[in-house]
């Protein structure tokens, strides 16, 4: 065996232990130490070196992972983030040395570089669809909210009791800002946070509403029922917007994709074919082509996507 392959399987061999430990390991774990005076807990070796990996990236991230752990909270993710840091780096050193065994270390190099873009893809995708199970809810959110109030409940037991009561991840908001409220944050600010996550313009006009009921007074259920109607008859129109635009969303789909499977079509069916593109004029075709894919797909994407 080469010394090349023998690299890329340690390689391999690293990441994948890494990935495990750090999969198997409980993320929110208390001590032992702290829950039985005088017990000490002895950790194995794959257990100390995950640990100490996660402990150096801890400190890399200090005061730079804000942003980091924002986006992670808007996808709903409970990883803490030096570890997940850690397995994305285990994953690219596995696809580096998996390009290695396979002879290919340019491929290799590719894999990994594209794991990090990936993993933030799969965080922005996790996100957007947290978003939109929240907005799908906030109609019944706000019927609850209504109906918690007549029945006699102040505005943070109402809070409270959507936290208990509602569907992920409209309880878990919920309960963020019951817990934030009970430790002398404004109900303003923490509401507003939830905005910021959700993105949610409906959401934002009710806690405007909200903030204006405590400056002012009044019936806060009545205008709850009030944007509750709003917010259906926006959701009616947004679905029939999105069902007109359905038809040209998938012929935009369509023309994206079909350069990239009349090439890999190419590359199976005649590979001496598409390896002239692997020239100095190749190159420039490529380059342009990219560029007129990016214009159309701005273009498409202005098209189909409605403001209303």
């Amino acid at each position: 065996m080469t010394p090349q392959l023998i690299a890329a399987w340690a390689l391999i061999g690293v990441g994948s232990v890494i990935v495990l430990v750090l999969m198997l390991l409980p993320s929110h774990k208390v001590a032992l130490e702290r829950r039985r005076f005088g017990a000490a807990e002895h950790a194995h070796g794959l257990t100390r070196m995950a640990d100490r990996a996660t402990a150096t990236v801890e400190r890399l991230l200090a005061g730079r992972g804000n942003s980091f752990n924002s986006i992670l909270e808007e996808a709903g993710v409970h990883t803490p983030l030096k570890d997940l840091v850690v397995i994305v780096f285990a994953v690219c050193m596995a696809f580096f040395a998996l390009g290695l065994v396979l002879g290919n270390p340019l491929l290799g190099f590719l894999l990994a570089l594209a794991t990090p873009i990936g993993a933030r893809l799969w965080l922005s995708v996790l996100a957007g669809r947290r978003r939109s199970k929240f907005e799908s809810q906030l109609d019944e959110t706000l019927q609850m909210m209504a109906g918690s109030l007549r029945a006699g409940y102040s505005l943070p037991q109402a809070l409270s009791t959507i936290g208990q009561e509602g569907a992920v991840p409209t309880s878990l908001e919920f309960a963020r800002v019951t817990n934030e409220v009970r430790v002398g944050r404004p109900l303003s600010e923490a509401l507003s946070d939830v905005c910021d996550r959700m993105r949610n313009e409906d959401f934002y006009w009710v806690t405007q509403a909200i903030s204006i009921n405590r400056e002012v007074g009044g019936n806060l259920a009545d205008v709850l029922d009030g944007v509750s109607k709003t917010i259906r008859q926006r959701a009616e129109l947004r679905g029939q917007v999105k069902s007109l635009a359905a038809d040209g969303q998938l012929s935009a789909i369509i023309l994206m994709a079909l350069p990239f499977v009349v090439a890999i079509f190419l590359m199976i069916a005649s590979p001496k074919y598409i390896a002239q593109m692997i020239s100095p004029i190749g190159f420039v075709m490529i380059a342009v082509g990219a560029v007129m894919m990016i214009i159309g797909g701005i273009w498409l994407y202005k098209i189909i996507n409605l403001k209303f």
